[in-house]
C-alpha cells in the first residue's frame, strides 16, 4: 500500500509526456501498479468516504467544484466502471487550476493529475463515486439536455452562493475592463469600468447563475441569450467579494 503523496507524485510524472515504463524506472514502482493508478482503479492509501454514500457531509468547497463542473467539466467512465472527473483550466490562470485541484481533492480525498492540452490543462481525478456527486452527468453536451440540481445540491449552493458563483465565473466567466467616451466641457474623455461576463449555451446553467446572483442581491442584465453581464458599480463590487479577477 503506497501513500497518497507517492501516488500523487507518480501521477504528476505520468502527465509529463512520460511512459509508464519511464515512470517505473524513475520511481522503482512496478509498471503494473502505475498502470492501475493511471486508470484510477486501484486502492491507493487511505481514501475518504463518499459524502453521498456515507454520513460524512459535503465539504464547503463542493459548491465551487459544482460551479466549475457545470462550466468546464465532464465525466467519462472506464471499462471497469471507474469514473474520471475532468475540469479544463486555462494555462493563463494557474491560481484557478490550483483552486479546482484543491476542491477536487477535498471532495473525495482522491489523487489528482494534470493532462496538458493546447492552451489548457485537464485537472482529473478517478473514482467510482464522481457520479454520486454530479448526477447531472449524462450523454451529450450539457446544453442539449436538462440540467437540474438535486435537493441536496440546492441546499449546498444555498449555503455557499458566493463559492458557487466563483466556480461558474472561473470556468465560463471573466472580469474585464470596458470603456466608453463622454463629452465633458466640450471635450471627449475616455472612461473605463470593470464588468463581469458569464457565457454559457445552456439556459439551465445560465438560470442557476442568475438565481445565485438574485439570492445575493447582485444586479445583472442579459444582453444576449447566452450571456449574463454584471456592470453596475455596486454590483461589480459585491461580486468582487466572492469572485474577483482570475489569477
Amino acid at each position: 500500500m503506497y501513500s497518497t503523496q507517492t501516488v500523487d507524485r507518480v501521477l504528476q510524472l505520468c502527465v509529463a509526456n512520460r511512459t509508464t515504463r519511464e515512470v517505473s524506472r524513475l520511481t522503482s514502482i512496478p509498471e503494473s501498479t502505475i498502470a492501475h493508478w493511471r486508470r484510477g482503479d486501484r486502492r491507493t492509501g487511505r481514501r475518504a468516504a463518499c459524502p453521498r454514500c456515507s454520513s460524512t457531509g459535503l465539504p464547503d468547497s463542493y459548491s465551487y467544484l459544482l460551479g466549475s463542473y457545470l462550466g468546464d467539466g465532464h465525466i467519462t467512465t472506464g471499462r471497469r466502471g471507474v469514473h474520471a472527473l475532468s475540469i479544463s483550466c486555462a494555462d493563463a490562470w494557474p491560481g484557478v487550476m490550483n483552486e479546482v485541484e484543491a476542491a477536487m481533492r477535498e471532495a473525495l480525498g482522491r489523487a489528482v493529475c494534470h493532462v496538458q492540452r493546447h492552451g489548457c490543462v485537464d485537472v482529473k481525478s478517478y473514482s467510482r463515486h464522481w457520479t454520486c456527486l454530479f448526477p447531472q452527468h449524462g450523454p451529450g453536451p450539457k446544453h442539449s439536455r436538462p440540467i437540474r440540481l438535486s435537493g441536496w445540491q440546492q441546499e449546498a449552493v444555498a449555503r455557499h452562493q458566493g463559492r458557487f458563483l466563483r466556480g461558474l465565473f472561473h470556468s465560463d466567466g471573466c472580469r474585464i475592463s470596458n470603456w466608453t467616451r463622454r463629452r465633458v466641457a466640450g471635450e471627449w474623455k475616455r472612461y473605463e469600468y470593470p464588468r463581469y461576463v458569464f457565457t454559457n449555451t445552456s439556459q439551465d446553467i445560465l438560470g442557476l447563475c442568475a438565481a445565485a446572483l438574485d439570492q445575493l442581491g447582485i444586479a445583472y442584465t442579459r444582453p444576449r441569450a447566452d450571456t449574463i453581464s454584471v456592470a453596475r458599480r455596486a454590483a461589480v463590487a459585491a461580486l468582487d467579494v466572492h469572485v474577483g479577477p482570475k489569477s
